[in-house]
């Protein structure tokens, strides 16, 4: 697995993780809905420890910058 993901994409994850487990801890969001965001959310958390996003392939993104040679 090669890293496509960079820190600016992992920090906004796990921001939008954070808040969709608060919304479902505060009763906000609740039902199959609640389930589904929190299961997104879980993704989101995990895609952004591991630095990759599966989805980013079949188009061939990167949020990663990159390199300059010096």
């Amino acid at each position: 697995m090669k890293k496509n993901m960079g820190s600016a994409d992992r920090t906004i994850r796990i921001i939008v993780a954070a808040i969709v487990a608060a919304l479902y801890a505060t009763n906000t969001i609740s039902g199959t809905l609640g389930i589904i965001l929190l299961a997104v959310a879980a993704i989101f958390v995990l895609t952004s420890f591991v630095s990759f996003c599966p989805l980013y392939l079949p188009f061939g993104l990167s949020t990663l910058r990159k390199k300059k040679d010096a």
